[in-house]
């Protein structure tokens, strides 16, 4: 774990490679990643889930719903741009702007977050935590590669999405995806409370950067919003967040969700990120470590769902890989002997198989790029206006 006062990634534009740390050859992980996504987005059926569509479209599918979701595209475009795949990225965008992208009723600029495979929306109602990673992988996209023209003009096309995010329903057109008062995502836009693992103060410092000006000052509001927020919905024990949490941080149980389960997985990964980038927070690594001292002593097999205060369900965990994964980028915060032994018990699990594969192997994939100093932030030439 780097010091309170060494500065971060964004800062310094060196990323912390966690496995070369723990003696792993830089020849064994750069062999790794590329096994890794070749299973995920070109191998067999039991691997991947990636799937090319119409000449020169391409989809992520939840192998256990058999849906198509806003959380995979952009998790896909994500994962593109961090590997310099502009191929794979451009084909993802194309099917979401096409099949997902509403223009009409209250959730016009929004992206319905569930889609049959043919581009049948199942539903017109959007979800934000694929909302701030398409607006975030646009983003990374234009510095990285340039703007083409529409739809694959990335910076025009995030700032247009940040700007509906924010501003939707001040004309009684909706709802905007922040609480304006509070600074807080919503878990959809027609509520008031929130998930815990939408939570990305990481994406929200890059907001204030090259959003609309007009916009880049709650942008930094929402990053420090999100980083107290984070301190009252994780467990002072045990670390765990639920999945659904009221605005003071309690776990929302109204509709079955207020208890460790998969969202919440997530968690753990975000603060291992948001402090390699910004540390600005240095109770990041405290949680992180909580977090991982809870499962130090349980095997993936016998994962959970949880009370936030640790107590076990006779549920078991339905993505285990996935949960192992984000504990593992945990250690981009965490230090000590249960940081280690996480990251080396992952780099020992393969990618899941079969039909729960999908959410596992997500965060599997983010994790890879994390622990070895590839999941970065790409910065502009020159500053962007966001004109």
């Amino acid at each position: 774990m780097a010091t309170e006062g060494t500065p971060g990634a964004f800062y310094t534009g060196t990323y912390r490679n966690v496995f070369r740390e723990l003696g792993y050859s830089d020849a064994d992980i750069a062999a790794r990643i590329e096994d890794t996504w070749h299973q995920l987005f070109e191998g067999d059926e039991e691997t991947r889930i990636y799937y090319e569509a119409e000449p020169d479209m391409g989809y992520l599918l939840d192998t256990g719903n058999l849906d198509v979701r806003t959380e995979g595209m952009s998790y896909g475009m994500m994962m593109a741009v961090q590997l310099d795949r502009r191929d794979v990225f451009d084909r993802i965008w194309r099917w979401t702007r096409k099949y997902m992208y509403m223009t009409e009723g209250e959730n016009a600029g929004y992206f319905a977050w569930s889609c049959d495979p043919d581009g049948t929306r199942r539903s017109n109602g959007p979800a934000p935590d694929g909302e701030e990673f398409f607006a975030m992988a646009l983003l990374f996209a234009s510095h990285r590669w340039g703007d083409g023209a529409e739809p694959l003009d990335y910076g025009r096309q995030a700032r247009q999405l940040l700007r509906d995010c924010l501003h939707k329903g001040e004309n009684g057109d909706g709802h905007s995806m922040w609480n304006p008062d509070n600074k807080l995502i919503k878990f959809i836009p027609n509520c008031e409370f929130s998930d815990p693992s939408y939570h990305l103060p990481h994406f929200y410092e890059l907001f204030a950067l090259w959003a609309d000006p007009a916009d880049r000052a709650f942008w930094r509001e929402a990053a420090a919003a999100s980083r107290a927020y984070l301190h009252k919905s994780c467990h002072p024990r045990t670390g765990l967040a639920p999945e659904y949490a009221f605005y003071d941080g309690t776990p929302n149980d109204e509709r079955g969700y207020g208890k460790f389960f998969s969202d919440s997985y997530r968690v753990a990964a975000n603060l291992g990120l948001d402090w390699e980038w910004f540390r600005a927070d240095p109770w990041q690594c405290e949680a992180a470590e909580r977090i991982q001292a809870f499962f130090a002593d349980k095997e993936p097999a016998d994962y959970r769902r949880y009370t936030i205060a640790g107590e076990p369900f006779d549920e078991l965990s339905l993505h285990p890989v996935g949960l192992l994964a984000t504990n593992a980028a945990a250690s981009l915060a965490a230090s000590g002997p249960a940081a280690e032994a996480t990251v080396r018990r992952f780099w020992n699990t393969p990618v899941r198989t079969g039909v729960r594969r999908y959410y596992d192997n997500c965060l599997y994939l983010f994790a890879m790029l994390a622990l070895s100093g590839r999941y970065r932030i790409w910065k502009p030439e020159t500053q962007d206006t966001g004109e």
